[in-house]
């Protein structure tokens, strides 16, 4: 069998004495889609920069990292950045400060076809406007040559869209690709996403803190919290037979227009400051179901029915 084309190991991400990732293991299978959840601060987009190679230079990334066959961690730096933009790609979550603003667009999605596939400049900047109108862009011809505070926030978002997409990938990363936009243009980018891949038949990692999102994209999901995986299986059992407590408070959050409540709920609680860890499980102080065995030892994922993974004591194990 072959190996997937991304495979993570007791990935760790250090920053000073702080580990922010804290031995996470994955695989992610060319084509599909791994969903990663959680709050802000509990490892999303950390993760996706270590698989990029992108993690502040402070930091220090252990376990192991193997993208087609290759071991990320071991390769030289400038191998790393030979795969950036023409295997790997990410979309960040705020493109006004991902792109160059004294540079047109057109020229910042010509210079991936330059550098990674030896494009002219002439026939980078065609291909730039045949890109910019692939991912929807009205006019092409006349945005190519704009800057990105001339564009709204959706187009500058389908403009990183099309950075990312220009050499054809085999891996995306869309870190929150949608948490600034509003709902109508969130609606787009991620019917434009899955349409991409569809074409393309590009794996797509995609990070969000919105559970919703997820549903609409992800064939795995991957739940975060504290640095670490705490469920993780295929979506519809993830999000139908939800086996972590924190998986069942981020669901609870969900808004259904077919519940009416007079008071929303919410994850009594904050996520825990990484440099105090407590023993034990690290959501156990917001559970309500915890008990003195949550605090005596890390719970590691067991299966709760077959590929469905849940770090939780109290959660039952597969017969």
């Amino acid at each position: 069998m072959a190996e997937p084309l991304l495979v993570s190991d007791g990935l760790t991400v250090d920053l000073g004495d702080v580990r922010i990732v804290d031995g996470l293991s994955f695989r992610l299978e060319a084509g599909r889609t791994l969903g990663v959840v959680g709050e802000s601060g509990c490892g999303k987009s950390m993760t996706a920069l270590a698989v990029m190679g992108l993690a502040p230079y402070s930091s220090r990334v252990g376990g192991t990292l193997r993208f087609e066959g290759r071991d990320l961690l071991a390769m030289p730096e400038e191998a790393r950045r030979g795969l950036r933009g023409r295997r790997m790609a990410m979309i960040f979550q705020e493109p006004m400060t991902a792109l160059n603003p004294v540079v047109p667009v057109g020229v910042q999605i010509g210079e991936m076809l330059v550098v990674h596939e030896g494009f002219s400049a002439s026939a980078a900047e065609r291909r730039a406007v045949e890109l910019l109108d692939r991912v929807g862009i009205a006019a092409p011809g006349q945005r190519a040559r704009a800057y990105p505070h001339e564009l709204s926030g959706g187009m500058r978002q389908r403009v990183m869209i099309a950075v990312a997409i220009a050499c054809r990938p085999a891996l995306l990363i869309a870190d929150e690709p949608t948490t600034a936009l509003d709902v109508s243009v969130q609606a787009q980018i991620l019917d434009l996403l899955l349409e991409l891949q569809r074409d393309e038949g590009m794996a797509m990692l995609f990070i969000s803190h919105n559970l919703g999102v997820i549903s609409e994209m992800a064939d795995e999901i991957m739940v975060m919290y504290a640095g670490r995986a705490v469920e993780h299986g295929p979506a519809q059992d993830v999000l139908m037979r939800p086996g972590h407590p924190y998986t069942k408070g981020l669901i609870a959050t969900i808004p259904d227009p077919a519940r009416r409540q007079a008071v929303l709920p919410v994850i009594q609680g904050n996520v825990p400051d990484l440099r105090f860890r407590a023993p034990g499980c690290a959501f156990a102080p917001r559970c309500p179901r915890a008990a003195a065995a949550c605090t005596a030892a890390v719970p590691q994922l067991h299966d709760m029915a077959a590929g469905h993974g849940v770090a939780c004591v109290r959660a039952p194990a597969m017969a």
